[in-house]
């Protein structure tokens, strides 16, 4: 597993279209059939697309993420916007922590891992104690939601490649490499990113350019519901695409709803 590096930069550019009030509704809808919870963790937080609306509705969140990076441009985003502080009305505390072995001192009554986190989890073992300190993060009765690519999902972005993207600002050519057997993905991006002068200056008009490689892997989603089982949790459900119907072959983003006896 590794943490986002100059990618962050450019991050939430490249992620504007993402569905992230999908991700929220999704998350609300679970909430209001299961039980409301006042403190949430968002594991995986990024740049806290997610924490911070949540922090605003009203929820105390922890976000915690691997990037310092993230975790940085996160907090500035909060700052701007007009910050709260844990134990106000609305409030988040960031963390660099490995959602592999993430705790805090006292259990949450939800825990969130959107935008397929845990694909970036790349040992069985990896997703195993991401699983049990999640259940040991929260409190009984607590909801952990999250959500991984299907395995056809990744065999899609092989088939589909390259991919090509080429704006005033920034563009990039993202390749990938695909190991059938380990259900592996690894994304190979070559970023040119403007470089942000004066008009007229000697750097106007300039590109920096930089690279990322990001590794995936599927698993098999029988297999992650047998080690939510295994680490405590009840499944309550699987679902699939943001929709409240179960996942078929042709469907694209899992979704998992456990709870913490």
């Amino acid at each position: 597993m590794r943490s986002y590096r100059q990618f962050a930069a450019v991050y939430d550019r490249l992620m504007e279209e993402m569905p992230y009030p999908e991700w929220l509704s999704f998350a609300r809808r679970c909430w209001d059939r299961y039980g409301m919870p006042a403190t949430i963790v968002d594991l995986g937080c990024g740049t806290g697309n997610l924490a911070i609306p949540l922090a605003k509705s009203g929820f105390q969140v922890f976000g915690i993420d691997l990037s310092s990076d993230m975790l940085s441009i996160a907090r500035n985003k909060w700052e701007a916007g007009g910050r709260g502080l844990i134990g106000e009305k609305g409030g988040i505390r960031w963390l660099q922590q490995d959602m592999r072995d993430w705790e805090l001192p006292e259990p949450a009554d939800a825990v969130i891992s959107f935008c397929d986190s845990i694909n970036y989890l790349t040992e069985p073992e990896d997703v195993v104690s991401a699983f049990r300190h999640t259940y040991e993060g929260l409190a009984p009765g607590g909801l952990f939601l999250f959500d991984v690519h299907a395995p056809s999902q990744l065999e899609r972005y092989a088939e589909e490649q390259p991919f090509v993207l080429d704006e005033k600002d920034v563009a990039y050519l993202w390749v990938c490499d695909y190991d059938p057997e380990r259900m592996e993905i690894e994304h190979d991006l070559t970023f040119f990113v403007r470089e942000e002068s004066a008009p007229g200056s000697a750097n106007s008009g300039l590109y920096y350019r930089f690279e990322e490689s990001h590794v995936q892997r599927a698993y098999d989603p029988d297999w992650l519901a047998e080690q939510l089982t295994a680490a405590g949790f009840e499944l309550l459900h699987r679902f699939a695409d943001f929709k409240w119907a179960a996942p078929t072959e042709e469907s694209e983003r899992l979704f998992f709803v456990a709870r913490k006896p």
